[in-house]
């Protein structure tokens, strides 16, 4: 089955447009997901976002915030490793050039698993978050309150646990962003599933 997903990526890539997002939906729950809520209810837990190197007709890449560092992933090898892709497009008239660039620059910074506002490290919709500009230079997405709690309201086991061990309190409610939330921005306009089935 793998083979088959496989041989039909380059298709997919011939619809995307440079800055388009992609978002990756998992099917088995996750300590992201268990707090965090995506586009239809569904359980996205990455983005990246589309570039192609070399203009319109270029090798399709995707620049993403992922450990180690944040980095360029051909399509192909990005779509084998996220098996549900929703494909979102920014639909505010924008700096698409200037926001990829401003993405681009960040290749190599250390990814930031503490998901920490204000430091040097970048997580996945942090990327896109601090660096989608509109045309007069201004953040296409505001930073959100952080959310680390189930419906409930209550912060989880996993994430007091997590950065128990490192000495810190849970950030709940400091200023961030997350791809589920992302996913449902009305900046955002979902174009298509990659494959259907969900």
């Amino acid at each position: 089955m793998m083979t088959l997903l496989c041989a039909a990526l380059p298709l997919t890539a011939q619809r995307l447009q440079e800055g388009d997002l992609l978002f990756c939906c998992t099917q088995e729950p996750n300590a992201i997901t268990a707090v965090t809520s995506g586009v239809e209810g569904l359980s996205i837990d990455h983005v990246a976002v589309f570039h192609r190197i070399g203009g319109e007709e270029g090798i399709p890449y995707v620049v993403e915030a992922v450990k180690p560092a944040v980095k360029l992933t051909p399509m192909d090898t990005f779509l084998c490793e996220n098996r549900h892709v929703i494909i979102g497009r920014v639909n505010v008239d924008g700096a698409m050039r200037q926001s990829i660039r401003r993405c681009l620059a960040m290749v190599g910074k250390p990814y930031d698993d503490l998901y920490l506002p204000g430091d040097s490290a970048v997580y996945c919709s942090e990327l896109v978050q601090m660096n989608y500009v509109n045309a007069a230079g201004e953040p296409v997405f505001d930073t959100v309150p952080m959310s680390f709690h189930d419906a409930s309201g209550r912060v989880t086991d996993y994430w007091r646990d997590f950065y128990s061990r490192r000495g810190m309190e849970v950030p709940e409610g400091a200023p961030g962003t997350n791809p589920g939330e992302l996913s449902r921005r009305p900046q955002v306009t979902i174009i298509g599933k990659y494959p259907v089935h969900l």
